[in-house]
């Protein structure tokens, strides 16, 4: 059992789109399912993937987020003391935005083994308590 830490996008295209995205995005939650593996999130991501339905009016969309993400296999994570000291170091590098470095130091403060994403610039950076950094096109499943 591995501690995977999910970025936004992954949960928005599980949920929203019906293309390639959706599919794989789909093909890692199954994956992850049958592995029994752990599931980590930020509370960012919260924030994040609610944009969208609280913009449009989508009470249906807005609650199946609300509700995948109080799943027991779905940690959603507090962005800490710690992992504003991690965000600092990671910061340092000017090509990573803010929300992505949130994301990555509160991936890191918790220790997760894999952190899959969308965004492949951040599958370089090397951040200490993240074991691997991969795009969702290179996700094992």
């Amino acid at each position: 059992m591995s501690r995977i830490f999910l970025d936004s996008n992954l949960f928005i295209y599980h949920f929203e789109d019906m293309g390639p995205r959706g599919e794989r995005a789909n093909a890692i939650f199954e994956s992850i399912s049958r592995r029994k593996d752990t599931v980590l999130t930020s509370a960012l991501t919260l924030g994040e993937v609610l944009v969208k339905p609280i913009q449009t009016g989508d009470r249906e969309l807005e609650a199946r987020y609300r509700e995948v993400l109080r799943e027991p296999e779905v940690e959603v994570l507090a962005f800490t003391r710690g992992a504003g000291e991690i965000f600092a170091r990671i910061r340092q590098d000017r090509a990573i935005k803010a929300p992505d470095a949130i994301q990555l130091a509160t991936a890191a403060s918790a220790g997760c083994d894999l952190f899959i994403t969308n965004d492949d610039r951040l599958t370089s950076a090397h951040v200490p308590g993240i074991q691997f950094i991969v795009s969702m096109e290179r996700a094992p499943i």
